[in-house]
């Protein structure tokens, strides 16, 4: 596991640098809450853990489909 520390605004670039699989951005920390934005291409799911595990065991189907944001919520 890679631990890293990031100032709000910052980026991690996950994959070849010229070519990435994606981009994680601090959107925002307030308080003790950090917000995360992903950005990847849409055929590569995306989940929480407790989402992930319960579409591991059965428990639930992923049905959503996933709508870009309406505009910059900073």
């Amino acid at each position: 596991m890679l631990v890293i520390s990031r100032h709000e605004g910052e980026e991690v670039v996950i994959g070849d640098p010229s070519n990435p699989y994606g981009v994680v951005r601090v959107a925002s920390i307030k308080g003790d809450r950090v917000r995360l934005a992903f950005s990847f291409p849409r055929h590569i799911d995306v989940h929480r853990r407790e989402v992930a595990d319960q579409i591991i065991s059965g428990k639930i189907d992923v049905v959503a489909t996933i709508r870009p944001a309406s505009g910059n919520r900073s």
